[in-house]
C-alpha cells in the first residue's frame, strides 16, 4: 500500500462535544469527511483512527456501517494512535485529515499526492494558504516512526506532526500552496457552535440543489453572493488547540 488516508476522530472535543457525530443536513459531520476523502482518485484506503474511550462507540459503529476500516489506540497519546494503525498496514504515506473538516475538498489532496517529490518526508500547507478546514498533511512511513521514537514533548505527542515541526532541519519538508490565492484567512473548520451554523448553512444551500460534490471555488462563489455568513465564526482564531497544548507543554516519560 502507498497512499493511507486516516481520519483522526474522537467523541472527547472541550470546545464542541461530539463534533463528529453532530447532524449536518441528514448525516454526521464524520460522514461527510469520509465520504469527501473517499472521493480521491489517488488514496489506497481510508481509515479512521479513535481513542479507547467509551463515548467514541458510536464512531466504530458508525465505521463498521459504512464498511470503513477503523482503529482505536490511545486516548492523549495520538502520535501513538497513528503509529500503531498505520504500522498494521505499513503504508509507504501516510495522510492525516481531522474530522472536523466536513468541507474537506479531495482534489488537493490528489494535488498533494501528485506534487510529493521523491526523498519528501512531510509535505503540508506550511503557509497556510488554504482555509482552515482544508488541511492536508502527508507523512513517509518511515518519518512517522522515528517521530514515534523520539517525541517527548506532550504536544509532539498530542499533534502528530510537532515533531517534524520543531526539528525541521532533520527531515526533507515540502510546502503545498493553494492554487487559490487570497483565501487562508478563511475559516470552514467545525470546532465553535459558530462553525456549525456556517458549515449546515454551506450544506444546506448545496443539498437542495442535489450537489453533494460541491467543491472549493463553489462554496467561495456561494459566499461572494452571502458575504454575510462569514461573520458568523470569521472572528474564532486559528489553531486554538494547539496554542493551548504549548502553554501546558511538559516532557513525558516515554516507555515502549
Amino acid at each position: 500500500m502507498k497512499y493511507l488516508a486516516m481520519i483522526q476522530a474522537r467523541c472527547g472535543s472541550t470546545r464542541l462535544p461530539n463534533k463528529v457525530l453532530m447532524d449536518i443536513v441528514g448525516k454526521t459531520d464524520l460522514q461527510w469527511v469520509i465520504e469527501r476523502v473517499k472521493r480521491s482518485r489517488l488514496v489506497d484506503e481510508v481509515m479512521v483512527v479513535t481513542s479507547i474511550e467509551k463515548n467514541n462507540l458510536p464512531i466504530i459503529r458508525l465505521c463498521s456501517e459504512m464498511n470503513i476500516r477503523i482503529f482505536v489506540g490511545a486516548e492523549e497519546d495520538v502520535l501513538d494512535r497513528y503509529y500503531q494503525a498505520a504500522k498494521l498496514l505499513q503504508p509507504e504515506y501516510v495522510i492525516r485529515i481531522t474530522a472536523d473538516c466536513p468541507l474537506f475538498d479531495w482534489r488537493y489532496l490528489d494535488m498533494a499526492i501528485e506534487q510529493l517529490e521523491d526523498g519528501t518526508d512531510y509535505i503540508a500547507e506550511l503557509t497556510e494558504s488554504f482555509p482552515d478546514g482544508l488541511d492536508i498533511e502527508i507523512i513517509k512511513f518511515s518519518a512517522l516512526k522515528r517521530m514515534w521514537r523520539e517525541a517527548r514533548l506532550s504536544s509532539e505527542r498530542e499533534h502528530v506532526t510537532m515533531y517534524i515541526k520543531n526539528h525541521a532541519e532533520q527531515f526533507a519538508i515540502q510546502n503545498l500552496e493553494c492554487p487559490i490565492v487570497g483565501i487562508g484567512d478563511k475559516r470552514w473548520t467545525l470546532d465553535q457552535d459558530e462553525d456549525y451554523e456556517f458549515i449546515c448553512n454551506i450544506y444546506y444551500h448545496f443539498i437542495q440543489k442535489g450537489k453533494e460534490d460541491f467543491i472549493t471555488e463553489d462554496i467561495l462563489t456561494y459566499l461572494q453572493l452571502n458575504k454575510h455568513l462569514e461573520k458568523l465564526n470569521g472572528k474564532i482564531k486559528r489553531n486554538e488547540g494547539l496554542k493551548k497544548s504549548l502553554t501546558n507543554d511538559k516532557i513525558l516519560k516515554i516507555e515502549y
